[in-house]
This record gives structure tokens, C-alpha cells and sequence, in this order.
């Protein structure tokens, strides 16, 4: 696994706190973390807490670093009416010294989350991670499937998002 570095965010301004980061992470970036980045800053700039809250995606692995996001994943999200905030995408590689830099994790399923827990190097950074299913399954890959997959996909992590944005509201 290639850990790829990205400048941290500027520090916050004298006198307001810092940003809540929240980073979604999938297998490798381009399906289902862009499409779950996307529907949460939409859903926060909705609620008032865009500025409070930053939303990055990652993947466990590097096999698509550099790579866009998956045209059936953009056009899903266009579909939806989304921001096309994904056409700009960069897949990026999450690596063990980005749990500093975010205050949430959030696998997409079982496996990320087992292997974000393996990659975390302290039991503090791994209780950041958490699924993004409140009932504990996994958002299904839609890499492998036809493009009516990647719009089941995006309704499930609309149906899941609602949920975090009450506990980030909670916590901004």
C-alpha cells in the first residue's frame, strides 16, 4: 500500500475551533468513498455545517492512485441531482499517519474496517473508524456490476448519511 501526502488543511482562524475531517474509505477510491463524500458535503452545506465539517475520501489500496472517479459513479451522482464535485477526483491511498490528520474514518464495509483498524497505530486513532451502515452491512461494490448498481449504491449511502450528519452536528 502506497501512502500518498496531501498538505494538511490551513489551520483554523483565532477564535473559531477547527474544523471536524471526516475521511470515507473504500477499496480503492473511485466508486463508492467519492460517491459517499459528495452526498455527505451536499447534505452538510444543506444543514449549515459545510464550514465545519471538511469531507475527504481515501481508498485501502493504491490500485487506482491518480485515477478519476468511476464515470458510472459521476454519472450516478449527476443523476441524483448532485454537485459534480467528483468529476475533480484524485483516487488517493489512505495510509496510517492520515489518523491524525481526521477525527472520523468511515469504512464503507466490514473489510475496510478491519483493514483501517489493522493499519491504525494506536487504539485511540482505530476507534476513529467506523461503518457507515448503522445496521452494520456493508455499501456493496459496484466496480464488477452494471451501472444500475452504482445508483442502488448511491441510495444506500443516502439512506446511511442522515444518521452522521447528526452526529457530526452534534459534535460541530
Amino acid at each position: 500500500m502506497t501512502e500518498t501526502a496531501d498538505a494538511d488543511p490551513a489551520p483554523p482562524r483565532p477564535g473559531r475551533p477547527r474544523p471536524l475531517r471526516v475521511c470515507f474509505v473504500c477499496t480503492g477510491n473511485i466508486c463508492r468513498s467519492p460517491m459517499a463524500e459528495a452526498v455527505l458535503r451536499e447534505r452538510l452545506a444543506a444543514e449549515g455545517l459545510a464550514g465545519r465539517v471538511l469531507v475527504d475520501s481515501a481508498g485501502t489500496d493504491d490500485w487506482h492512485v491518480g485515477q478519476p472517479a468511476d464515470p458510472r459513479a459521476v454519472a450516478a451522482l449527476r443523476e441524483a441531482g448532485y454537485a459534480p464535485g467528483a468529476e475533480g477526483h484524485a483516487a488517493r491511498c489512505f495510509g496510517a499517519s492520515w489518523f491524525a490528520r481526521y477525527d472520523l474514518v468511515v469504512a464503507l464495509d466490514r473489510s475496510h474496517l478491519r483493514a483501517l483498524r489493522r493499519l491504525a497505530p494506536t487504539r485511540e486513532a482505530a476507534d476513529k473508524v467506523l461503518l457507515l451502515r448503522p445496521d452494520g452491512s456493508d455499501v456493496p461494490d459496484p466496480y464488477y456490476g452494471e451501472d444500475a448498481g452504482f445508483a442502488a449504491c448511491l441510495e444506500i449511502i443516502e439512506e446511511a448519511v442522515p444518521r452522521l450528519v447528526g452526529a457530526l452536528r452534534s459534535a460541530a
